[in-house]
This record gives structure tokens, C-alpha cells and sequence, in this order.
């Protein structure tokens, strides 16, 4: 898993791993909006991965399920005394199950769906999509076929890491996260309908909602203050 990594001129506080969304990856995500710049000036080191099967992290050969991805990210900060984490999407859904496996000090989930996001898309016609044929009539899918033949993605890999997705559907439950933990939503955004009902499960969670739609909240001024606040 190919990680960036950004260091402060003065240390204040544990590292940040910032986990970005599906069919994106570390640079889209992160860099291109200035966090790694934000954090480091608030004194924190800060790690920025590909997921498997994204950016320039070669697909892997076994599962890319949560569990198998969630062990990659608990690897990357095992070294680490503590760390804070950011998720975003897909990453906060990976994100969830950290707390459990790693030594994190602070959560922050945002723009995450309370359901599995996966289980309604018909792999097969977005593949057959990206491979020259038509667009699929289903409005999810046709979603998730545009974004696994973006420009720079490998539409075979990230279908599979759709499959193993949900082999392993995203079920939350009371009591799986207790660090203090953030959650954060677009007021425009259709995935995170229904973020307080995570925010439920989480003894003491905050929520914040934010100006924009799924992409805009990612890259909205209040979404970085927030963060910071939170995790200063």
C-alpha cells in the first residue's frame, strides 16, 4: 500500500491518517484540498495511503474486503503510540473498524452512508460499461460505472474490491467505536442521509453538517475547521 507521509516543523499532537473514498485516492482526496498543509501547521505528522486497488496501490491478490484493508491500515500505524483518524466515504466506513484494531486516540467519519453502499450494484453491467458498452439503467450504477473508468482508474480492480465489499456488508452496531469521535455530512449529500443514526451508536459523537453535496463537503472550508477544532 503506497503511503505519503508529511511531516511538521514542530510536533504538537499524534499523527493523522487521513483514508479517502472509493475510486479516489490519497492525492484527489487530500492533498489537492490542502490537509496534509493544515495539519502539518497544526504541528501533526500525517500519513496519507492509497487504498488497495486505487491510485498507485497495486490491486492485492487475496480479499479486498474491509477486514482485509481495515489489517493494511492497523499495519501502517502499529509502530505508533497513538494515532487520529480521518475517513472520508468509503474510508470512514473503513475507518469504523479501526478503533478496534489500532491505537486510536481520535475519529472522525465523515460523509459515510449507516448502510451498505454496495449491495444494490449490478458489477456486471457497470463492467460491461467500462469495457465499451452501454450505460446502465440503474442510476447507482451508472453512478459507480462513471467512477470506476475515471481517467487514471483500473475499473477491474475497484469492481472486485466492490465484490469483496460487500461480501462483507457494512453493519454497525452500539458500543463498537468508543474514542471520541466526529461525524460529519453535506448538507447536500445524499450518502450520508442518515448519519445520526451513527452517531447514535457512538457514546458522547458529535455531528457537524457542512455546506455541499458528497464531492463539495470533502473540499468546504468548514469541513477542515471542523476537523481541526476537533481533533486539537
Amino acid at each position: 500500500m503506497t503511503v505519503r507521509r508529511f511531516s511538521p516543523e514542530t510536533v504538537s499532537g499524534p499523527p493523522v491518517l487521513l483514508v479517502h473514498g472509493f475510486a479516489s485516492d490519497g492525492h484527489t482526496d487530500w492533498i489537492t484540498t490542502g490537509w496534509p498543509a493544515a495539519l502539518t501547521a497544526a504541528g501533526r505528522e500525517v500519513l496519507v495511503p492509497d487504498l488497495p486497488g486505487h491510485g498507485s496501490s497495486p490491486a492485492t491478490g487475496g480479499s479486498q474486503g474491509a477486514k482485509a484493508i481495515t489489517a493494511e491500515l492497523s499495519r501502517l500505524v502499529s509502530s505508533l503510540s497513538e494515532v487520529d483518524v480521518v475517513g472520508y466515504s468509503l474510508g470512514a466506513r473503513l475507518a469504523w473498524e479501526l478503533p478496534a484494531q489500532a491505537p486510536v486516540r481520535r475519529l472522525v467519519l465523515a460523509g459515510v452512508s449507516p448502510f451498505e453502499p454496495f449491495g444494490a450494484v449490478d458489477v456486471v453491467a457497470a463492467m460491461a460499461f467500462a469495457e465499451g458498452g452501454k450505460t446502465p439503467a440503474d442510476p447507482l450504477t451508472a453512478m459507480i460505472a462513471h467512477m470506476i473508468t475515471a481517467p487514471g482508474r483500473n475499473p477491474a480492480a475497484l469492481a472486485r474490491c466492490i465484490e469483496d465489499l460487500r461480501q462483507e456488508p457494512f453493519a454497525p452496531v452500539a458500543g463498537a467505536v468508543t474514542v471520541p469521535t466526529l461525524f460529519v455530512a453535506g448538507v447536500d449529500d445524499p450518502v450520508s442521509q442518515g448519519i445520526e443514526t451513527l452517531a447514535g451508536l457512538v457514546p458522547g459523537a458529535g455531528l457537524v453538517r457542512v455546506p455541499g453535496d458528497h464531492g463539495g463537503a470533502l473540499r468546504s472550508p468548514e469541513f477542515k475547521a471542523a476537523v481541526l477544532e476537533f481533533l486539537g
